[in-house]
């Protein structure tokens, strides 16, 4: 079975710092792009970041460019994103997904078939 686990949300204040981590289990992803994508309340769910195979390409939205980072560590089949000047429009369940079908980093959700659970973090202003 093939298990994708956020682990590194919480409550934080404005300005500060959280690293979200994503270990997946079940299945390899190595050779696949993996991305982060979050839902705030009464919002539809929106790309954050997406990390290509090999790590050499990356692509954000716009909000988070130059706060956030994505990157990853196959050999522990793990996928993190340093969130640095969290704001609280940042506040947000946070959602980590597995494309088996491509490469690339890619921002369309409709190219991620594996999601994680989510986990909440909360930015205080």
């Amino acid at each position: 079975q093939v298990q994708l686990v956020e682990s590194g949300g919480g409550l934080v204040q404005a300005g500060g710092s959280l690293r979200l981590a994503c270990a997946a289990s079940g299945r390899t992803f190595s050779r696949n792009g993996m991305g982060w994508f979050r839902q705030a309340p009464g919002k539809e769910r929106e790309f954050v970041a997406a990390i290509n195979w090999n790590g050499a390409s990356t692509a954000y939205t716009d909000s988070v460019k130059g706060r956030f980072t994505i990157s990853r560590d196959s050999a522990k089949n793990t996928v993190y994103l340093q969130m640095n000047s969290l704001k609280p429009e940042d506040t947000a369940v946070y959602y980590c997904a597995a494309a088996s079908g491509t490469m690339r980093a890619a921002r369309a959700a409709s190219e991620y078939d594996y999601w994680g659970q989510g986990t909440q973090v909360t930015v205080s202003s």
